[in-house]
């Protein structure tokens, strides 16, 4: 299977909904081919949900989505036993979770009991209910979106389920030629509808195989490890990345790699990725003054290339 056709096909047809966001789109694809889950946060209003309905339609998976609000509850996602007379028996009857692509809108509108329902989801690729263990469909991916923790009715995401996502992207308000085509009348989210499947489940796996697939040299490995040890060196970070966050960051480079044509990791592709992997998991010292993308940037530039 050729990668660079069918990708850029997906490229490009994302790009015909979310308009002026070509980096972030890019970042999306790097995501889902990487085999990881997604967090979008950005204000209300500026195109979240439509991006991630989006990517539902143009990968061709089983689409379900679950607007997050106070009082949901764990087994609204997840699932139920109920007893059914007829059977005289327990019956389990699955939730929005058990689907390829769920897309989890708002997620920190929800309680800290509900978001970590999709723990073992987004991890183990199963729920546990009653004792017994549910495997999800093949593939599944989370695509959640996430409102400003300074909104009203938000809850912050434990630590433990922010580094079940691969990368966390934010969209910004849309450019001057975009916004206008907005006001025209010309929204993005009519065309939906229109959007067409362009790769099926084992096409998708087949292009993930390829990521994995992709040479990263023991001189690639030596600078990933030293952008790891420099988030652990008490410098930039309170605590460093963790192993886990490290197969991430080295997977997803690896998924930039494929995007851009080539067979092998090349230190842009790193570079490219890394805020959007890692800024999420890490909270910057306390002498910083900068948040975490910029305390990111700051490390990135003061890593040299060995």
């Amino acid at each position: 299977m050729q990668a660079q056709p069918h990708i850029q096909s997906l490229l490009n047809q994302l790009n015909t909904v979310i308009v002026g966001k070509t980096a972030q789109v890019q970042d999306c694809v790097a995501c889902l081919l990487a085999g990881g889950h997604l967090l979008i946060e950005d204000v209300p209003g500026v195109g979240k949900t439509t991006l991630a309905h989006a990517l539902a339609h143009t990968f061709g998976l089983q689409f379900s989505r679950v607007q997050f609000t106070a009082d949901l509850m764990p087994s609204d996602l997840t699932g139920v036993s109920i007893y059914e007379r007829g059977q005289e028996n327990f019956v389990f009857h699955p939730g929005p979770v058990f689907t390829q692509l769920l897309l989890a809108d708002e997620i920190n509108r929800a309680s800290p009991k509900t978001q970590s329902a999709l723990l073992e989801a987004m991890e183990e690729k199963q729920v546990s209910i009653e004792g017994r263990s549910h495997r999800l469909p093949q593939p599944f991916f989370v695509i959640a979106t996430q409102n400003p923790l300074d909104q009203l009715g938000t809850y912050a995401l434990p630590e433990s389920q922010l580094d079940r996502f691969l990368m966390r992207i934010s969209l910004g308000y849309p450019d001057r030629a975009a916004e206008r085509e907005l006001l025209r009348g010309n929204g993005r989210r009519d065309l939906l509808d229109s959007l067409q499947p362009l790769i099926d489940a084992e096409q998708l796996a087949q292009l993930q195989a390829q990521v994995l697939a992709v040479h990263a040299s023991d001189a690639l490995l030596n600078y990933v490890q030293d952008l790891i040890d420099a988030t652990r060196s008490g410098r930039w970070f309170v605590q460093g990345l963790s192993p886990r966050a490290g197969i991430g960051l080295l997977r997803a480079a690896k998924a930039q790699a494929l995007i851009s044509g080539r067979d092998y990791v090349a230190p842009d592709d790193v570079q490219a990725i890394l805020a959007q992997t890692v800024a999420h998991r890490l909270v910057p010292a306390i002498h910083a003054g900068r948040g975490a993308l910029e305390q990111v940037r700051a490390m990135l530039d003061a890593t040299p290339l060995a």
